[in-house]
């Protein structure tokens, strides 16, 4: 089982692993992640997920070691936000090998940067909010790819988790 990250320049200068081909895709429920690093002290790292647009902070630091350490941040947004430990120990078992890719679209590129403005004011506001509890904030934000169907990433990821497990 293979997962996808499509990195931004900065992120791949950073992350380690093998690119992926043209025509690679990713084995897991979630599909492909899309990956920038926020150049705050320290260095954060952003994913965002293709198909739910859930977010999920993390340090950056090791950088060679980020993509592997990735699927553990993603367990801790996705059992706090109460979904099914079937479903996240399932997902991050799928996740045992990645492949980098580049960015491929400017959707879940325009969703990136709007997450990284509204958590950099945040940030201003409230520098006690810890990167979990920013994830989780984020994943509450409307967005707009989202509108016809669910609106925002955790309510998107509600609804494929109850597809997935039926």
């Amino acid at each position: 089982m293979v997962f996808i990250v499509h990195g931004t320049q900065r992120f791949l200068d950073r992350a380690r692993g093998p690119f992926g081909g043209p025509d690679d895709t990713s084995d897991t429920s979630l599909g492909a992640w899309y990956a920038n690093v926020l150049f705050w002290k320290p260095q954060v790292a952003l994913f965002v997920n293709e198909k739910t647009l859930l977010p999920v902070l993390m340090s950056v630091a090791p950088a060679a070691t980020v993509v592997d350490r990735f699927p553990a941040s993603l367990s801790d947004v996705l059992l706090a936000l109460g979904v099914d430990r079937r479903f996240t120990e399932a997902e991050v078992t799928r996740m045992a090998e990645h492949r980098l890719a580049k960015t491929n679209s400017r959707s879940v590129l325009g969703t990136m940067n709007d997450f990284v403005f509204m958590a950099e004011h945040i940030r201003r506001r409230d520098d006690s909010k810890d990167l979990l509890a920013l994830s989780l904030w984020l994943a509450q934000t409307p967005c707009s790819p989202l509108f016809k169907r669910h609106g925002s990433p955790d309510r998107e990821l509600a609804a494929l988790v109850a597809q997935h497990l039926g």
